[in-house]
């Protein structure tokens, strides 16, 4: 409040609240933790294996059991229905489910078509659409798994290893299309092993370590 009444006396517009904001998010294993990130900004979070990365994206998703507060653009995680909120805030697995046995019907069907144009950016064949799940490479999962996760144009991505089972050029490709992502004001919070990557990828990185957050 008081930083609107300071913006109206000086004739500036209220800075508008953070993309994402978490608020002593918290489980049995992991936390609390407190973060805020911008839209438009990439955090890469780094640390041991077991120290928690994966568990504290899924918290912010509400996909594990969590306690605290975790916010979207200043409206409280609870004042959401759940599968709106996972639309919105998408977590993306290191492995992504499969729930069909072919890949199509993972998409929504008015995202689809544009699925098909994105593809090739990913180094994908637009046919593999059309593929059974069984016959795709791992890299190939991973990549098509990522084209989910954007096809619902979210607010926020959490991104858990997205280029873990790739190859130099495909990881690039990836880097570059989430570079594009981010310039329109998709926030991500990308876990990642590499620290090269988060060096290139984020604008704060983020060691994850005795259950803490602390600066790399």
């Amino acid at each position: 409040m008081t930083s609107a009444i300071s913006a109206c006396s000086t004739g500036l517009p209220a800075e508008p609240p953070p993309r994402l904001r978490l608020a002593g998010l918290r489980s049995a294993l992991a936390g609390p933790f407190d973060l805020t990130l911008a839209a438009g900004e990439c955090v890469a979070i780094t640390g041991p294996s077991g120290a928690g990365k994966s568990l504290l994206l899924r918290m912010i998703a509400d996909l594990d059991p969590n306690e605290g507060e975790v916010w979207l653009d200043g409206q409280e995680r609870r004042s959401w229905t759940a599968p709106a909120w996972r639309r919105q805030v998408v977590y993306n697995a290191a492995e992504a489910g499969w729930w069909a046995d072919r890949v199509a019907p993972h998409f929504p069907g008015a995202a689809l078509a544009a699925t098909r144009a994105l593809a090739p950016r990913l180094g994908l064949d637009p046919a593999l659409l059309d593929a059974a799940v069984a016959r795709l490479s791992t890299g190939e999962r991973q990549r098509l798994a990522l084209l989910r996760a954007l096809a619902g144009d979210p607010s926020v991505l959490l991104l858990d290893e997205p280029t873990g089972a790739l190859d130099e050029a495909s990881t690039g490709l990836v880097e570059a299309l989430l570079a594009a992502r981010l310039a329109t004001g998709t926030t991500i919070l990308m876990v990642t092993h590499n620290p090269a990557q988060a060096a290139r990828m984020g604008k704060r990185h983020l060691r994850l370590a005795d259950r803490r957050l602390v600066a790399a």
